[in-house]
């Protein structure tokens, strides 16, 4: 176990390389970070949130937005056709507007990622395979793994997996830090490339502010490429404070390991203004660095949607029709 996490790729850097070495170093790193104060964090995000985006900055801001979303169906009744048609949508977002640009992702279901595959490409978007038995995660390691594989191989550019919540808040840090290590190498392709790997907390389960930081430090020491926030399939998904705090995480484990990763807040973001609070709290947080789809992305089914209306009001001055944009 602690061959394979002293060899996990977030943790060789800054001092940080005996972190994993034990159960008791790992617990002892994590319950050593500073304790969130819940008032100060709730009250920046607030404030962040009032900040406006001038009219002038707010066009580029609305494509800067379409660009980082991960365009996503993930219901049991997904079809062949469903899929190609958000593929579609993806890659043409507005069909009268080829100046409209294309999403980050298309995120699918694995058996679903060879017919995304085929619809996009020639085109820079990548699909996302949520994974490792998605949304709960109660499966065996050799299910998630094989899950992890399937999806690779059918083609998945990135994997977004979800962390054992039980094991996490039963203070197992270790089972949940191998995991991810695990996952992070059935990720590698037959060729030595890999998949990016987002890794999920499903922080409205994970009860305090608290243990959300002391989990996003874990995934990112085992060698997450993102931090995402939600599965979106639960009463409490993506929110200001949370993922200002994962914010903040990422980019004090650039300051001491010179890794970067990436931040992904999902569910229950729906408009424009939703939206543009996001991206101020990037801007204010972390800067230029993380202000693209590489590096920070939007889990989302319908902020699309409005997004392009908003779009269509600035260029022509009215909105559109209920027509205007396809149903999703």
């Amino acid at each position: 176990m602690s061959t394979v996490a002293a060899n996990a790729p977030g943790a060789a850097g800054g001092g940080l390389s005996d972190v994993a070495a034990s159960e008791a170093s790992l617990r002892r790193f994590l319950h050593g970070l500073p304790g969130v104060d819940a008032v100060g964090l709730e009250a920046r995000a607030a404030t962040l949130g009032t900040r406006s985006i001038k009219t002038s900055a707010k066009a580029y801001a609305i494509d800067l937005a379409i660009s980082m979303i991960d365009l996503t169906t993930l219901e049991g009744a997904d079809t062949v056709g469903k899929v190609r048609a958000l593929c579609t949508k993806g890659k043409h977002p507005d069909p009268g507007d080829p100046g409209t640009p294309q999403v980050a992702a298309i995120c699918v279901y694995p058996d679903m990622v060879a017919t995304a595959k085929a619809a996009l490409a020639g085109t820079r978007i990548q699909v996302a395979s949520v994974a490792t038995a998605f949304p709960a995660g109660r499966a065996s390691l050799p299910v998630k793994l094989a899950d992890t594989a399937d999806a690779v191989a059918a083609g998945a550019d990135e994997i977004d997996m979800v962390i054992d919540r039980g094991a996490f808040l039963s203070g197992r840090y270790m089972d949940v830090f191998a995991e991810i290590v695990a996952v992070k190498q059935a990720c590698v392709r037959a060729d030595g490339t890999a998949a990016h790997l987002k890794v999920i907390f499903e922080t409205g389960e994970l009860q305090t502010y608290d243990n959300v930081r002391r989990a996003s430090w874990l995934a990112m020491l085992a060698g997450a490429d993102f931090i995402k926030t939600s599965t979106g399939k639960v009463a409490v998904n993506a929110t200001p404070p949370v993922t200002l705090l994962m914010l903040e995480a990422v980019r004090d484990f650039r300051a001491q390991t010179g890794v970067q990763i990436g931040v992904k807040p999902a569910g229950g973001i729906k408009t424009t203004k939703d939206a543009m609070k996001y991206l101020v709290m990037v801007n204010e947080t972390l800067g230029d660095d993380w202000l693209s789809g590489h590096w920070f992305r939007f889990g989302a089914s319908s902020l699309l949607n409005d997004l392009l209306m908003q779009r269509q009001k600035l260029t022509t001055g009215r909105y559109s029709g209920p027509d205007y944009v396809t149903v999703d």
